[in-house]
């Protein structure tokens, strides 16, 4: 009897120290699997933001690439652009400059000298010839001076003359404008004070107009 019951206290034991391993067993394994799952949660939360952070560092090193090659770019086409309006207006500043040169060569030939010449009466106090160059002229065809006012003979008289005197058209007085022979005139001007008179006698060039060929500056007006 005695033998029997400590058998029994003894399997009773022995199972309920089994017991008591599995249990903490268990609880082992599920502290170990909590601890694997926060693992897993908070280290892979971490793997993402700094993927995230890694991105967002990626992404705005890239902007700014971007920005320093637009603003290098710009600077570039700026920099071709000053160089094509530097060079731009040096080609028109040497235009300009060639321009220049010819027109004084031109206003060079074109230099009026005159010479003392024999007066046509008592009433010439001054008589001079000169290489006048023709004023210019619109018409074409055979040639007929028209001596009416405002024809367009008259109109080229007219510029002719105040080339050759000096007296603005807007001041100039015409006297007297007549046929002074074969394609030629003889006008007889003075400014609108009158404080000088001239005789003014011009020719007829084909294709170029009246050309002036001797101016005398009278003592009286002798046309009043």
């Amino acid at each position: 009897m005695t033998n029997n019951s400590n058998s029994r206290l003894n399997k009773f034991e022995k199972r309920r120290r089994n017991t008591k391993f599995i249990n903490y067993s268990l609880i082992l394994a599920s502290v170990l699997v909590l601890f694997l799952v926060a693992m897993w949660i908070f280290g892979g939360g971490e793997d993402e933001v700094a993927e995230t952070t890694d991105a967002e560092t990626a992404k705005n090193e890239s902007l700014f690439l971007e920005v320093d090659e637009d603003d290098e770019e710009q600077e570039n086409e700026s920099n071709d652009s000053d160089q094509v309006e530097d060079i731009e207006e040096d080609s028109e500043d040497q235009a300009d400059d060639e321009k220049d040169n010819n027109e004084e060569a031109e206003d060079e030939d074109q230099e009026v000298t005159t010479v003392e010449a024999e007066p046509s009466d008592d009433n010439v106090s001054e008589a001079v010839t000169g290489n006048w160059p023709a004023i210019g002229t619109s018409q074409t065809g055979p040639h007929t001076t028209n001596f009416e006012n405002g024809s367009q003979d008259r109109i080229e008289i007219k510029k002719a003359v105040s080339m050759v005197t000096g007296i603005p058209e807007d001041n100039m007085i015409e006297w007297w404008v007549g046929n002074g022979g074969d394609q030629k005139v003889v006008a007889t001007v003075s400014d609108r004070e009158e404080t000088e008179t001239y005789r003014v006698y011009l020719s007829w060039v084909d294709n170029e107009g009246w050309q002036p060929t001797k101016l005398e500056t009278l003592v009286e007006n002798d046309k009043k």
